[in-house]
């Protein structure tokens, strides 16, 4: 029996298995899922992917299962209280942009209709397939990154850089950059 082949990047983890083979790179359209994975990605700066995977579930509970509308009410008292919960990451801006970019999230639904609608405009509408063959060609960051980092900042988004924003591209889909000798490519 053959082993499945996957991304590089990608290690025994259980955790990370699944991520990977269900989840990263399958067009998201749900905008809580699209809050979630957005402030997830935030929380990610500086660290690894696998820090807040596993600590996904104690964020999806302590952020009221990521509805924008509930975030965007958070005390600063609770931001308090988060902020002495070792099942998060514990950094104050961190923390307090989950609030700001929960405010922003719903302002741009307000305009749009929703941050599905968005989003979707920076890549056209559909998913960009990449072919690259190994992880180091995959590029940190990219024009369309670039654009949408500037978009959020402009609207009040925090935690929001290049390499963030293509994080996040890569997270929900809207580019496919699983290697070609990954099972996962092309979806």
């Amino acid at each position: 029996m053959s082993e499945t082949r996957r991304c590089g990047w990608v290690s025994d983890d259980p955790l990370y298995l699944r991520y990977h083979d269900e989840e990263w790179g399958v067009p998201e359209h749900d905008d809580r899922r699209l809050f979630e994975m957005l402030i997830l990605e935030g929380a990610q700066a500086g660290l690894s992917w696998i820090t807040v995977l596993k600590k996904r579930e104690a964020y999806r509970e302590l952020f009221e299962g990521f509805y924008p509308e509930t975030v965007a009410k958070i005390t600063p008292t609770r931001v308090e209280e988060l902020l002495q919960n070792p099942r998060i990451i514990r950094n104050r801006l961190k923390v307090e942009s989950t609030v700001t970019n929960a405010q922003a999230f719903l302002e741009v639904q307000e305009e749009f209709g929703s941050f599905d609608a968005y989003l979707w405009r920076f890549v056209d509408g559909k998913p960009k397939l990449n072919a690259w063959k190994t992880l180091a060609q995959v590029p940190a960051s990219t024009e369309e990154s670039n654009v949408l980092s500037k978009d959020l900042k402009k609207r009040g988004f925090r935690f929001i850089g290049t390499t963030i924003c293509y994080a996040y591209m890569q997270a929900v889909g809207l580019v496919n950059d699983h290697t070609t000798d990954c099972f996962r490519y092309p979806l």
